[in-house]
């Protein structure tokens, strides 16, 4: 089973994309639920992403690249 990792849509109001400015764990690493796992910059502040669940990290995007608000980011491999 999967969990997604989305780029949080309630943080700002516009359709202003933000950008991954870093993957906190590599691509395959274990993490736990809760921990911070991606960094997301958007214009003066940066945003912290956590891990839904615990499990395998599967980044979807690589680090740079342009996000939207709810978009798909990432998942992780339960069980």
């Amino acid at each position: 089973m999967s969990v997604a990792i989305r780029v949080p849509d309630d943080l700002w109001d516009d359709d202003s994309e933000a950008v991954i400015v870093a993957w906190l764990y590599d691509d395959r690493a274990s993490v736990q639920k809760g921990s911070v796992v991606a960094t997301l910059g958007l214009e003066k502040v940066q945003i912290e992403v956590a891990a839904p669940e615990s499990g395998v990290l599967v980044q979807l995007r690589i680090a740079e690249s342009p996000v939207r608000r709810g978009e798909v980011i990432g998942e992780i491999r339960v069980g």
